[in-house]
C-alpha cells in the first residue's frame, strides 16, 4: 500500500503556563486537604486515647483491682501507620504508570508494532516520571518501613530459636525480607529499569535526527534485554513492596496481578495523554483505530485482571488453610468487605460492559468515562492490598486524606510527564513504521 499521499508535519507539544497552572493547583490543593486529613486523624487519636485512660480508670476503680490494657488493637496503631500506607499506595502506584509506559514501548518494539508509533512519544514522556516516584517511594521506605511492615520490627528485636516470640515463618524468610535487601533491592531494580529508558529515548531521539535504521535495530536489542530483566526484577519487587505487608501470606499469583494492574492504569493513562494532545489542536494524524486498539487492551486487560483475581481468591477459599485464608479474612468482614466487592466491580464488570462495544473504544468519552472508573478502581485495589496488612481492623474509613493524597500525586505526575512529552517532538518521523502507523485501519 503506497502512503505518499499522507503528509507527517512535526509538532512539538507546548506546555503553556495555564496548563502549568491547573497542575500545580492539584498538587497544591491535594497537599492541603491531605493535611487537614492528618489533623483530623491526629485530633481524633487523641480523643479516642483520651477516652481509653478514662475507662481504664474507672475499671481500676470499680474492681481494686489494676487494669490491664486489652483492646484487641484498637488502639494500637498510631496515624502515622494509615500516612505511611497512603503514601505506599500513591508512590506505588504512580510509578507504576510511568514503568508501565516504558514496558509499553519495548514491548512494541518487540513486537513489531506499527499501529503504536504515532504515540510512542507519549508513553515516552509518561515513562520520564519513573526517577520522581523512586524518589518518593524511598523516602516511604527509608521513613516509614516501620509502620509498614511488621517483619522490620521483628528484625529490629533480633530474636533468636527458643526465645519468646520467635517466629518460625518470619525467621525463614530473613535471607529476603531484611531491611538491607528493601532499601538497596528497590532502587537497584528500579535504575536498571530507567536506564533502559534512557537507552531507548536516547536512540529515539537520535533515529529523529539522524534517520537509519540502526537506532530501531538497537532499540530492539535493548528492548528484548529489558523484558528478560524486567520479568524477574519486577517480581521481587512487587513481593518486597507490597506482598510483604502480609509477611505471613504468600500467593504465586500476586506478581501476575500486579502486573496486570499495572499494565492496564498505564495504557488508561496513555490513553488520556493522547485524548488530551488531540484536544488541543496535537496529534491528527492519531486516528479512532489507533484509539481503539488502546480501548482494546483497557478491555482486556480488565479481564486479565479479573482472571488473575478469581485465580487467587478461588484456589485459596477452596483450599481453606488458614495460612493462607487470613489474608481475606480481614477483607472480607467489617469496615473493608464493602470496599472488596466495590473493587471487582469497579475494576472488571463496570468497564467490562462500557468497552464491550466497538463504538464505545473509539469514542474519545466512552474512554475517558471507563478509564476513570478504571483508575480509580485500581486505586482502590491497591488500597485493599495494603491498608489492612498495615492498619489492620483499626481502619476509620476513606478521608480527606485517602481523597488528597492521590489528587497531589497527580498534580505531580502530569506536570512532569507533559513536561517531558513537550521536550520532544510528537512524533518520530523517522521511525521504519511511522506511516504505517499514521494509515492504521482495524477494518469494519
Amino acid at each position: 500500500m503506497a502512503h505518499h499521499h499522507i503528509d507527517i508535519k512535526q509538532e512539538k507539544f507546548e506546555f503553556t503556563s495555564r496548563s502549568k497552572m491547573v497542575s500545580v493547583v492539584l498538587l497544591a490543593v491535594g497537599i492541603i486537604l491531605s493535611v487537614i486529613g492528618i489533623m483530623q486523624l491526629k485530633s481524633h487519636e487523641a480523643g479516642a486515647s483520651s477516652e481509653y485512660k478514662t475507662e481504664v480508670v474507672a475499671h481500676s476503680e470499680g474492681t481494686g483491682h489494676e487494669a490491664v490494657a486489652e483492646h484487641s488493637g484498637e488502639h494500637t496503631k498510631s496515624w502515622t501507620a494509615r500516612f505511611w500506607a497512603n503514601m505506599l499506595v500513591n508512590s506505588y502506584y504512580f510509578l507504576l504508570f510511568g514503568v508501565g509506559a516504558l514496558f509499553f514501548v519495548a514491548l512494541n518494539y518487540l513486537a513489531n508494532a506499527g499501529w503504536s508509533t504515532l504515540i510512542k512519544r507519549v508513553a515516552e514522556g509518561i515513562s520520564s516520571f519513573i526517577p520522581i516516584g523512586l524518589l518518593i517511594l524511598m523516602i516511604v521506605l527509608i521513613f516509614g518501613k516501620g509502620d509498614l511492615y511488621h517483619w522490620v520490627n521483628y528484625e529490629n528485636e533480633g530474636l533468636k530459636d527458643g526465645m519468646k516470640g520467635f517466629d518460625k515463618v518470619l525467621a525463614g524468610k530473613s535471607a529476603f525480607l531484611n531491611s538491607k535487601f528493601l532499601l538497596f533491592g528497590v532502587p537497584l531494580f528500579v535504575l536498571i529499569w530507567y536506564t533502559f529508558r534512557i537507552i531507548l529515548r536516547r536512540a529515539s531521539l537520535n533515529e529523529d535526527a539522524q534517520g537509519g535504521i540502526n537506532f530501531f535495530i538497537s532499540s530492539e536489542k535493548f528492548s528484548a534485554a529489558f523484558m528478560v530483566i524486567f520479568g524477574f526484577s519486577f517480581s521481587v519487587l512487587v513481593w518486597l513492596v507490597i506482598m510483604s505487608v502480609d509477611a505471613h501470606w504468600y500467593s504465586t499469583i500476586f506478581t501476575v496481578n500486579n502486573f496486570a494492574l499495572m499494565f492496564v492504569s498505564s495504557i488508561t493513562v496513555i490513553c488520556f495523554f493522547t485524548i488530551y494532545l488531540k484536544s488541543k489542536g496535537y496529534m491528527e494524524l492519531v486516528s479512532a483505530d489507533i484509539l481503539h486498539d488502546l480501548g482494546k487492551f483497557m478491555f482486556a486487560f480488565c479481564i486479565f485482571w479479573a482472571y488473575t483475581w478469581l485465580a487467587q481468591f478461588l484456589l485459596i477459599w477452596y483450599a481453606n488453610i488458614h495460612e493462607e485464608v487470613v489474608y481475606y479474612e480481614i477483607r472480607l468482614h467489617g469496615y473493608f468487605r464493602p470496599i472488596f466487592f466495590v473493587n471487582l466491580f469497579m475494576n472488571f464488570f463496570i468497564p467490562f460492559l462500557l468497552l464491550m462495544t466497538r463504538n464505545s473504544k473509539r469514542n474519545p468519552k466512552s474512554l475517558l468515562f471507563a478509564g476513570s472508573i478504571i483508575l480509580v478502581g485500581h486505586w482502590l485495589d491497591l488500597y485493599l492490598m495494603i491498608m489492612p496488612g498495615v492498619v489492620g481492623r483499626t481502619a476509620s474509613g476513606i478521608g480527606l486524606l485517602e481523597i488528597g493524597m492521590p489528587i497531589a500525586f497527580a498534580g505531580l505526575f502530569i506536570y512532569v510527564s507533559l513536561n517531558a512529552i513537550s521536550k520532544a517532538n510528537l512524533y518520530a518521523i523517522n521511525h521504519p513504521y511511522i506511516m504505517e502507523s499514521a494509515s492504521y485501519d482495524v477494518g469494519p
